[in-house]
């Protein structure tokens, strides 16, 4: 008999530019962190009287970490209060009647599903949507701000389709969009907003590659309103390059890294060594190499991300504060800036305790060089160029060389996510031995840390067998890796619960898998079985979408806004739809492509696409 039969989901945490550490369990509260005296006084009561549902709520806290959505009733069943402070009495939803509703056999006038039950709740979610834009609202106007707020919901908080596609329409008059971080995310956003408001904001994050670069470009040709964020230095180059081949003239964001850390529970993934973004010398590069290409315009956005479950209102505004010292001087520089992008989010109380987060000692070591601290200060207070901070940085660098202080681990990049692959080490810190499995003969002398492909800053392995914080590795050859541009690494003693545990975090799905037996053959071994990872199309439909729908949804999207030659052959038509298709079909994860031209992905988009056996066929003039 399950412990817990029904299991309440209000669609998503809050909503707004938040990290997928908002939706996580936060580590065990030890039971004496409780307010004991709370506790205490309701079970006194309870001696002196009879017990009342009021009783349980104390204990439970549910008036504490529920309100204003869930409360108990007089029969002593949890509530939800569906419009917030604004439900009536009538309007309460009694969650035992729904499970008594859905657990009930068929004839008794019961649907007959077994438990365990997720219970979506869209009217809490457009609750949340409309009070979170009414409190931007309420403080726009009390500070007499000049500009406007409009939210943006990272899909990968929860992909399901009811969920993306509420939360478009209920944001529908506020503008508010949706952010992805993966391709099938793309894919999903791009047909979501097809019915949002035309002015919402679709804002591509994550790692990229050129087709994921393609596709973000494609939606800005079928009018979506499309910000590509650049999280690593060498993505301008494919974004210059593809946007000039695809005509399109794109709207460019930048990640800044901010000095700005927390001590809350993401607070180590924030910070001058956090996971994502560009420092200052590499901001700087960006905006000559755009410069260069005639393309500075086109760097309208800033986003900044110092973490989740930040401890205090106060940290947040430091980091509002450094950034909007960074959008100046880009302003400066001559980018035509238009949007700040802040993401992150403040501590959830998961438990009611409204305790504070821990750790603060991390706090104090952040800023242990006084010299370097000063001079952060002064470029936020204005009176430091981004040139000269720069300059800091590198001398910093350099006298630490000097002194022989150890470098920081290096971050090698893989092409995986470790939410599908290795969630144990995510979820409860099991290490597995990992190893290059090629170039042992050469030394390592590398210290890394390994980062996956998700947008979430818990996607890296930074624990390692010995108790190691790093891992030895060797330096990568030629432009991608070791022999022929690669650099493999094997994970081992993994077959327990991996592959069953993994999840679809960001829409990555499995890998491929392969059995290989021992063979008398030339080469020992021989490949019996091979079973393909599922492509963007597949794990789209693990969470309810239907990709043919969605391919036809941006097919009429396409000729809808007249996407076609000059000369009217209807060759870029055929190209678009053949790329949006071949979209679908290939895996989430990132191609190990060497440079290619527009021509090479079209021609393999047109060869897959022609596929009779494909549900994506199609025919054009």
């Amino acid at each position: 008999m399950p412990v817990m039969a029904c299991c309440v989901d209000s669609a998503v945490a809050p909503p707004g530019h938040a990290d997928a550490g908002d939706t996580s369990i936060p580590s065990p509260v030890p039971f004496l962190s409780f307010n004991a005296a709370a506790v205490t006084a309701a079970v006194a009561n309870s001696e002196s009287s009879h017990w009342s549902p009021a009783h349980s709520s104390a204990i439970y806290r549910i008036d504490e970490w529920g309100a204003p959505y869930f409360s108990v009733n007089s029969s002593g069943n949890v509530v939800v209060r569906p419009y917030g402070t604004g439900s009536l009495a009538h309007q309460e939803i009694d969650l035992l009647k729904i499970v008594k509703k859905v657990s009930d056999p068929k004839s008794a006038g019961g649907l007959g599903l077994r438990l365990p039950l997720i219970v979506r709740l869209p009217d809490v979610l457009k609750n949340r949507v409309e009070s979170l834009h009414s409190a931007f609202e309420s403080a726009i106007q009390a500070q007499c701000y000049e500009s406007h707020y409009q939210g943006v919901y990272p899909v990968k908080c929860n992909q399901d389709r009811l969920v993306a596609e509420d939360i478009v329409k209920f944001g529908a008059p506020f503008r508010f969009g949706l952010e992805a971080g993966s391709k099938p995310e793309l894919l999903l956003a791009m047909s979501c907003l097809c019915k949002g408001n035309p002015e919402a904001l679709l804002v591509c994050n994550g790692f990229k590659d050129a087709e994921y670069v393609s596709l973000a470009l494609i939606a800005k040709k079928l009018a979506l309103n499309t910000v590509i964020v650049l999280e690593q230095e060498e993505e301008v180059n494919l974004v210059i390059d593809l946007s000039n081949k695809l005509s399109v003239r794109p709207v460019i964001g930048v990640r800044a890294k901010l000095r700005t850390k927390h001590s809350g529970h993401f607070g180590s993934t924030s910070g001058e060594k956090g996971k994502f973004g560009l420092t200052t010398t590499q901001i700087l590069r960006l905006v000559k190499k755009l410069q260069d290409s005639g393309m500075l315009d086109c760097l309208q956005l800033l986003h900044f991300h110092i973490g989740s479950q930040i401890p205090s209102t106060a940290l947040l505004q430091d980091g509002v504060v450094e950034a909007t010292q960074i959008y100046s001087e880009l302003v400066r520089l001559g980018a035509c800036m238009k949007v700040i992008d802040i993401g992150g989010g403040l501590g959830i109380d998961y438990d009611g305790s409204k305790s504070a987060m821990r750790h603060e000692n991390e706090t104090c070591l952040l800023y242990a060089d006084q010299l370097k601290q000063r001079c952060v200060e002064q470029f936020i207070e204005g009176s430091l160029r981004i040139e000269q901070l720069a300059d800091v940085d590198g001398l910093f660098d350099l006298v630490s060389k000097v002194i022989g202080a150890a470098e920081p681990a290096r971050i090698y990049n893989v092409n995986l996510s470790i939410f599908t692959s290795i969630p144990d080490f995510w979820s409860i810190g099991q290490v597995f031995p990992i190893v290059p499995i090629h170039r042992l003969d050469e030394k390592p002398e590398v210290r890394g840390v390994l980062s996956d492909l998700t947008c979430d800053s818990d996607g890296k392995i930074d624990k390692f067998i010995g108790g190691e914080t790093s891992l030895l590795l060797h330096e990568l050859e030629g432009n991608d890796g070791g022999a022929n541009g690669r650099y493999y690494l094997g994970m081992f003693l993994g077959g327990a619960y991996q592959e069953a545990l993994g999840g679809v975090h960001n829409l990555f799905g499995g890998p491929n898998v392969v059995s290989v037996l021992q063979s008398d053959g030339p080469q020992s071994f021989a490949v019996t079985r091979v079973m393909p990872g599922p492509s963007c199309a597949d794990v789209l439909r693990m969470m309810q979408h239907e990709p043919e729908l969605m391919f036809e949804t941006l097919k009429h999207r396409a000729e809808e806004f007249h996407v076609e030659d000059h000369d009217n052959d209807g060759t870029k038509y055929a190209t678009l739809i053949s790329s949006l298709a071949r979209s679908f079909h290939n895996m989430p994860y990132l191609k190990a492509l060497s440079p290619c031209s527009y021509e090479e992905v079209h021609n393999a988009a047109a060869e897959f696409g022609a596929s009779e056996d494909e549900q994506w066929s199609y025919c054009y003039a």
